[in-house]
């Protein structure tokens, strides 16, 4: 590599030579496709979505993801983006609430509730200062740990086969989930470089390789799907419940602190700096568009991609064109509905087996704020108690549906884990008195 073009690759701007930009920005598809399809499996389950309209979910993800990417690089008019190297994509933060809605009252009602979600996310970007001491990383960690926990039983349905399915819990669905398990913590701790990086990715084929030779791979979908074909507008349609609406702005407002800690971590790891208020604002808002505009083709909502953050802060390549390049190779990908199709023909227990370790990976960045946040005992009460209200509730059946309850207090917060635990951590947090070393 030519010393002109190593500088190029740290710096923001200039376009280095294709050949050696692109090996970098695979590096960045590869670690975020897995991350960024599966929601939307997971959720067309859920939503009883037919293997068709999985597809075109799945063609929008990655769509979305493009487009999210393109506006944190380039913002809109100046200021709707964070203009730095941040990788968006469909992200695993919001599972817990969209199978809660998705379950209950269908697709058309994530994507309208995502709608307002998305605007909601704008306003949290225009005051962001403001509300920023509200989720320091006690509050932050205690949600990233809650939303960890509260996907666990989702990879457990699919590692038995997924529930209601034929076969399910049987011995061949767990075998080939523990093989998919295994083969992804091998790649991850026992390989280097490329197929460390891409361990979930390498994973998940060998579990599907394993699949499709023992009978559980149909390629149909595949044979008969289309080479090109454009996302389709408003084929889910989109409709508005109050219930779904407000669990959504809660979560937008959550995933918000997210994205500080994202693009705080991109400029302190890679450009030697803390981020700018515009450079936060920007992002946020950001992501707010995109999320508003991927409803309409049927994307669901977008995050900042925290594994894609750790690849620019040991790589330090900040290069504006290497991040486009990634996120029009998504884009292509989203425009391929065969590629969709390959997809959609993966079993639920390789899906169970490889997403487990996600889901781990999850929870233990939520561990690892709460650390640094230092558990004393009034911040350990906090966590403690804010855990226990939200999986606790969510575990029992009805919790907040009996006599005297508004009829939305289940169908809010009886339902999603995530959504209590982190009103009641942003409240315990402002209530409960501070060690005397903190004031």
């Amino acid at each position: 590599m030519s010393q002109s073009t190593r500088k190029i690759l740290f710096e923001l701007r200039g376009i280095p030579k294709f050949t050696e930009a692109l090996p970098l920005a695979m590096q960045h598809v590869v670690a975020m496709i897995i991350g960024c399809i599966t929601p939307a499996i997971v959720i067309s389950v859920v939503a009883n979505v037919s293997p068709e309209d999985t597809m075109l979910l799945i063609q929008a993800s990655l769509v979305t993801a493009a487009i999210a990417t393109f506006i944190q690089l380039y913002p809109v008019a100046g200021r709707v983006g964070a203009g730095i190297p941040v990788v968006m994509g469909v992200s695993f933060a919001y599972v817990p609430v969209l199978i809660a809605i998705g379950g209950s009252m269908g697709l058309p009602a994530i994507l309208g509730a995502q709608i307002v979600g998305g605007f909601a996310a704008i306003i949290v970007g225009i005051f962001i200062r403001r509300l920023r001491p509200l989720f320091p990383p006690l509050v932050s960690g205690t949600v990233v740990f809650t939303i960890g926990l509260s996907l666990y039983p989702v990879a457990i349905r699919y590692m038995a086969g997924g529930a209601g399915m034929p076969g399910f819990g049987s011995a061949l669905n767990w075998g080939v989930a523990l093989f998919t398990l295994a083969a992804v913590s091998f790649f991850s701790f026992f390989t280097k470089g490329f197929t460390k990086l891409a361990s979930v990715l390498l994973g998940m084929a060998a579990g599907y390789i394993l699949a499709a030779s023992l009978g559980m791979v149909s390629f149909e979908r595949i044979i008969e799907s289309q080479w090109f074909q454009l996302p389709q507008v408003n084929h889910f349609k989109i409709e508005f419940h109050v219930t779904a609406v407000v669990s959504m702005v809660i979560m937008y407002i959550v995933n918000s602190i997210q994205a500080i800690g994202d693009i705080s971590a991109t400029t302190a790891g890679a450009m030697d700096r803390e981020p700018s208020d515009n450079e936060l604002a920007g992002g946020i808002m950001g992501n707010g568009l995109s999320s508003m505009l991927s409803a309409f083709i049927g994307g669901l909502p977008t995050a900042t991609f925290s594994q894609n953050v750790g690849i620019v802060t040991i790589t330090k390549v900040i290069n504006k064109f290497v991040i486009a390049l990634a996120a029009a190779i998504i884009l292509l990908a989203g425009l391929i509905p065969k590629f969709a199709a390959l997809l959609t023909t993966i079993p639920l227990a390789v899906l169970g087996g490889a997403t487990l370790t996600v889901f781990a990976a999850i929870t233990m960045t939520g561990m690892k704020l709460l650390l640094s946040a230092k558990l004393t005992p009034r911040n350990s009460a906090v966590v403690g108690i804010s855990v226990a209200l939200g999986v606790g509730i969510s575990q029992v059946a009805n919790a907040l549906g009996g006599p005297g309850m508004p009829s939305w207090a289940q169908e809010i917060f009886g339902s999603s884990s995530v959504i209590i635990s982190t009103l009641a951590a942003v409240a315990l947090n402002v209530i409960m008195p501070r060690d005397k070393k903190e004031l």
